[in-house]
Parts: C-alpha cells; structure tokens; sequence
C-alpha cells in the first residue's frame, strides 16, 4: 500500500459504523447535501441516461433528486452498509437496491450510463480499482462523476488531537495529487478535477465531534486508541482547538475533490 492510501480504515468497520447511522444521518447531512448538489451541477446538461447508478447512496437522498432529473431513467442504488441499504428502500427513488463495494461493483460489463457518487469513495482502499470499476460497468460515453475527500480534511481537529496526546483520533485521506495521478492514468478522460474547501463552524468542539459520531463517520483508523480517551486529553485536545476560534465559530473545514470523467 503506497501513502496516497495507506492506512484508511477498514471498510466492514466503515459498513458497520454507517449501518448503525442510517436513522440518524439525514439530520445532520449538511455538508452531505451541499457537496452532492454541487456535485450535481457540475454535470450540466447530461444527456439523459437511460440507466443511473448512485454509488455509496447512503440514505437514498440523491437515489431521489437522480430519479427527480431524469424520471424516465431507471435508477440503482448501491452501499456497502446493508443499515442505509434497508433505510434507502423506504424513502424511494431508485429502482434497485443493491449491497455491493465501489472496488467490486455486482454488475455487468457497460450497463450504465452515469455514475454518481458523493462523499464515498474515500473510504476505499485502492481508488484505482473503483476507477477500473467505472471503466467497466460504463457505458461509451458514459460518466462518472465523484466527490470525496483528500489531506487537509478536519485539519483543525487532528492538529488539536495531535498536541494533546499524538495519538490518531482522526481519518486520513489521500492526498488531491494522488486523485490526479490516479485519473489521468484511468482510460477515463478527465472533465473536470478540482479540490475545493468547505469550511463549517460549531459553538463548540462538542457540536462537531457529535455530528461525526451521527454520520456514522468518525474515527475509523486502524491505530486509533482504545478504550475511553482521558478526560485531561479531551480537556487538552478542547483547549487547543479553542485556538482555532473565528467570529463564527470552530471552523472545521473539508478538502472535497470533485471529479467528472467519461468513457470514451
């Protein structure tokens, strides 16, 4: 495993963790639903598809707005979590629900025409296999259109774990060169591939660590501490993210990749 991937957390844990989230998730989905709108936007005026896929679906939120856009298309929602999986079904949007990993899609050879997939695919292992996935199950001139997350990513909290205890109380990412290298060398041509950063502010380090624990998307790392973390190093990690205080709060601030590529 080269360092643009090494050590992310293992994803039956990741399935576990969002499975358990699944009624909880939508409430506090803000930066969820900001990255995958915009996501969306970047696509423009796509042709219609006949067969969409909406990749790590989580809750079905986008399986929704997908089938709003384009009504006549049949929809595929797929998650590793069985928990958003159950949840998805409920609330509608897709035609088919599947449980299936990005780096071993259950589907045939060119059988879509658009894949969507926001705040996913980070928690893949080797992002070259889910890039050969989409090269797969695409369609010629089929796209795949992704948001995830890359170093830099809750910078303000791993900085403030780090100078109370060392320790990694917070994922790890690859780096945005990695994203670029990987997609150049995909057989996909690339879009568009941008990183941009989306900043939120809490009142309080509470606020933030809560959200993370009802996404079902915090700490996931192999090497994280276990047992009970003390209560004079969460006073300590508390006491140096104060350190970070703007006008509006706590920053916590996201590095999102965007990336749109087609097959051609």
């Amino acid at each position: 495993m080269n360092d643009a991937t090494a050590a992310l957390p293992d994803k039956r844990q990741v399935a576990a963790s969002f499975s358990r989230a699944a009624h909880t998730y939508d409430s506090v989905a803000g930066l969820q639903r900001d990255v995958g709108e915009h996501l969306l936007a970047l696509l423009g005026g796509a042709s219609v598809p006949a067969r969409w896929l909406d990749l790590g679906s989580g809750t079905g939120y986008f399986s929704r707005k997908l089938a709003q856009r384009w009504p006549d298309a049949a929809g595929l929602a797929v998650d590793i979590a069985e928990g958003m999986l159950t949840h998805a079904r409920t609330q509608g949007g897709a035609r088919w629900y599947l449980a299936g990993d990005a780096e071993g899609l259950p589907l045939r050879d060119g059988c879509v025409d658009l894949i969507f997939t926001s705040l996913a695919v980070q928690w893949c292992e080797d992002f070259t296999k889910v890039l050969a996935e989409a090269h797969r199950v695409l369609r010629p001139g089929g796209r795949f259109a992704f948001a995830s997350l890359c170093t830099g990513t809750l910078g303000e909290l791993r900085a403030s774990w780090e100078a109370a205890d060392g320790q990694v109380h917070v994922n790890r990412f690859r780096r945005f060169e990695a994203y670029q290298q990987l997609c150049d060398h995909s057989g996909l041509r690339v879009e568009a591939l941008v990183c941009n950063p989306h900043v939120l502010h809490y009142p309080d380090v509470r606020g933030l660590t809560h959200e993370l624990k009802a996404l079902g998307a915090h700490n996931l790392n192999p090497g994280r501490p276990g047992g009970l973390t003390g209560r004079a190093r969460i006073a300590a990690m508390v006491a140096a993210y104060e350190g970070f205080r703007q006008p509006a709060g706590l920053p916590a601030t996201y590095q999102v990749v965007y990336g749109v590529l087609s097959k051609p």
